[in-house]
């Protein structure tokens, strides 16, 4: 991803200048170099006009914003430090806050509603989280507070996303990974997202990048949900996306290669050969994947790379943490030549 190299002393006005151009990319952390600054830029032609030496690095994300302490932070007048400690990890989607609440915070319901309600003033349905059901990770989700709907418009990265909590899965914890894929892309590029979904990162990349994109769904809900976010952000969008109703494992084999795939494979799918099969320089396939197993995976992409006669160079990323011990990972892999 591109940043500009300036002079320490430089660093402030260059930062303000290129915000003015619209070219500062400010979702990602400036880095202090040898008496330089690194500066995240979008990827943009503008920036090699402008006189700058432009660098290749990896720049860190900022992390989202860790609103559970904040929660933690207004409950503390009302919660015992012992209870305060079962808070858990939250989601906003939209105008729904997704909570989890453990036995020990039962008695506490009323007390956690309101205090989302301090911190998100905007939001109108507190939803409790189930467990999942069905081939499709749908959730189950009880409403503990507010309007009686699972369905909600969530904004990220610059596109409108329909959700409806109540029939199709949608991970808005994946808003960085999204907006990296879509960094790395470039225009002209032929992409295929499999296990698509609602079409979150088909929507961002096509935000942000010129290129065709073919999207797979099996889930008919998801689908419905897909082809009302293509009309609710058609004018936003640089790319073209193609959506198909079906079957990863009987469409992709009736599918072209493609320059690159992008496959948010559900828990427990192997969809590693075929999603392989289908590029011509790069996967980024996603697993989950226990922390004493990551050489192991990596060497399974490498292996299967050899079965295809591809050469292949593999980076795992750790994308999010699952459950203890175990994460959810992201492979960029490359196929070399």
């Amino acid at each position: 991803m591109p940043a500009v190299k300036v002079p320490r002393r430089e660093a402030e006005p260059v930062k303000r200048k290129l915000k003015k151009l619209g070219l500062y990319d400010g979702k990602r952390r400036p880095k202090r170099e040898d008496g330089h600054v690194l500066l995240p830029v979008f990827d943009n032609p503008e920036i090699h006009r402008l006189g700058y030496e432009v660098l290749n690095v990896e720049l860190p994300f900022r992390p989202e914003r860790q609103i559970y302490k904040n929660l933690e932070g207004v409950l503390a007048e009302r919660l015992s430090e012992e209870e305060l400690k079962h808070l858990r990890r939250y989601d906003v989607i939209g105008d729904i806050a997704v909570i989890q609440i453990p036995p020990e915070l039962e008695h506490r319901v009323d007390d956690i509603v309101w205090g989302l309600r301090k911190v998100h003033p905007f939001i109108r349905v507190v939803a409790k989280k189930g467990f999942h059901e069905g081939a499709f990770r749908i959730r189950d989700y009880s409403i503990i507070w507010g309007e009686r709907r699972l369905e909600t418009i969530h904004k990220e990265n610059g596109v409108e996303i329909k959700v409806d909590l109540s029939r199709a899965f949608f991970n808005p914890r994946m808003k960085g990974e999204r907006y990296r894929l879509a960094q790395l892309v470039r225009d002209g590029e032929r992409i295929l997202i499999p296990f698509a979904g609602v079409l979150p990162y088909a929507l961002v990349i096509a935000r942000y990048k010129k290129v065709k994109i073919t999207a797979v769904e099996l889930n008919e809900e998801a689908y419905k949900l897909g082809l009302e976010n293509l009309e609710l952000n058609r004018k936003r969008l640089k790319g073209e996306i193609e959506f198909i109703h079906g079957d990863v494992f009987e469409v992709l084999p009736e599918l072209p290669t493609y320059d690159r795939v992008i496959s948010p494979t559900p828990r427990g799918v192997d969809a590693l050969a075929l999603t392989l099969s289908k590029t011509g320089r790069w996967l980024h396939y996603y697993d989950f994947v226990h922390e004493t197993e990551i050489r192991n995976f990596r060497g399974r992409i490498l292996e299967e790379c050899r079965r295809q006669g591809k050469e292949c160079g593999v980076r795992i990323k750790k994308v999010s943490d699952f459950k203890p011990h175990v994460f959810k990972v992201c492979a960029d892999v490359r196929i070399k030549g």
